[in-house]
């Protein structure tokens, strides 16, 4: 969906249909998916984020949990990117969304909705709120890598 990135309304619209409308949120996951717990401590954000992963791709992602409208849209935003990915193409995502969030040079067209998010910087204690899922999803893709996989 191509939308204007300078248009605050509109991200504000992508940011409001993704915490009405999470895609992905499911509680019930398979065993067999890579799930991690993100929470913090210093908001209600508290945060289930899995992925089943297939010859070093990512072919489903589910969430559940709770959280601001930031973390729970960054979430579904997230769940929606990453399907279908190498675990490469995730980490390029990650690192052009931590980009973005540090208030840097940063690829619109590689995070495409997740750039709802680039005004998050001017409210600095949000930018936990934004990155918790990523976060998550950078340990389990880490851990992964490590086991040799």
């Amino acid at each position: 969906m191509p939308f204007s990135f300078d248009d605050p309304l509109i991200l504000r619209e992508i940011i409001m249909d993704h915490y009405k409308n999470p895609r992905n949120y499911q509680e019930n996951i398979d065993p067999s998916y890579k799930m991690i717990h993100m929470d913090s401590s210093s908001c209600i954000d508290d945060i289930y984020f899995a992925v089943l992963l297939k010859d070093d791709k990512i072919i489903d992602c589910k969430w559940h949990g709770k959280g601001c409208a930031i973390s729970m849209s960054s979430t579904s935003i997230l769940s929606e990117m990453v399907i279908n990915h190498t675990l490469e193409e995730c980490y390029q995502m990650i690192d052009e969304f931590s980009k973005m969030l540090d208030e840097k040079d940063f690829d619109h067209d590689l995070l495409k909705e997740a750039c709802a998010f680039q005004n998050v910087p001017r409210q600095p204690a949000r930018i936990t709120c934004a990155n918790i899922s990523w976060r998550g999803l950078k340990k389990i893709l880490d851990k992964e890598k490590e086991d040799g996989r």
